[in-house]
């Protein structure tokens, strides 16, 4: 994330950048000693895409101040 960024490590922590899943459960994090994206959360394909063929999980990546 911090690569596709164009960001320094510190910068993420200074710039408070964060990933947010969709819903209540956090399934992805970032880990801040090397800026890449990790999985929070145990993702279970069968509980959350029981009847879609394609699973797809959604996250966005917040940066405060501007790019």
């Amino acid at each position: 994330v911090a690569k596709d960024l164009g960001l320094q490590l510190p910068a993420l922590r200074d710039r408070g950048v964060r990933v947010i899943s969709e819903g209540r459960t956090q399934y992805f994090g970032l880990q801040g000693n090397t800026g890449h994206l990790v999985t929070a959360e145990r993702i279970d394909r069968e509980q959350l895409c029981r009847l879609v063929e394609q699973c797809v999980l959604r996250c966005e990546v917040i940066v405060e101040g501007e790019m």
